[in-house]
């Protein structure tokens, strides 16, 4: 697996959060998306999932999470979709390939390479959804994983 820290620049990004299973990530995704096209916007970066806590740490209903999609335009929320501004920041990042399910199984790896080059981590996983489902088999979906982090001194 390959690893690596890289800077991402800032951007907009239209996001909708969300309680409870992750069953409803797809639901949501489409809901996103169908929303930006709607609004004649260029959608910049991979859809993405950021996930604050984990099935490991809470129940299922407790589950929080956000998806969004960077995007190139003029937008203002509307009803449950919501837009921000995210500033630049550094992350530790890898590609992993099969079912989302398992991506998880990055996170050690990126957290402890983050450490040894002399980072702490600055925020919670994102992971950026590089093909779709509807497009290729689940063995070869592609996530990018990213770790939010900023230099120690």
């Amino acid at each position: 697996m390959k690893i690596e820290i890289k800077t991402i620049p800032s951007y907009l990004a239209a996001f909708i959060n969300q309680k409870g299973s992750y069953e409803k990530i797809p639901e949501t995704l489409g809901k996103l998306v169908g929303w930006l096209m709607s609004k004649n916007v260029q959608i910049q970066m991979p859809i993405y999932g950021i996930y604050y806590n984990s099935p490991l740490e809470v129940p299922e209903e407790e589950l929080e999470w956000e998806v969004g999609a960077s995007f190139m335009g003029e937008l203002e929320a509307e009803g449950e979709i919501q837009i921000k501004t995210v500033t630049e920041h550094q992350v530790v990042s890898t590609i992993f390939k099969g079912p989302y399910g398992d991506a998880a199984s990055a996170y050690m790896d990126l957290i402890e390479y983050a450490i040894k080059e002399g980072y702490q981590i600055a925020g919670t996983v994102m992971e950026s959804y590089l093909n779709s489902p509807d497009e290729v088999e689940e063995s070869e979906l592609l996530t990018e994983v990213l770790i939010p982090i900023v230099k120690t001194d």
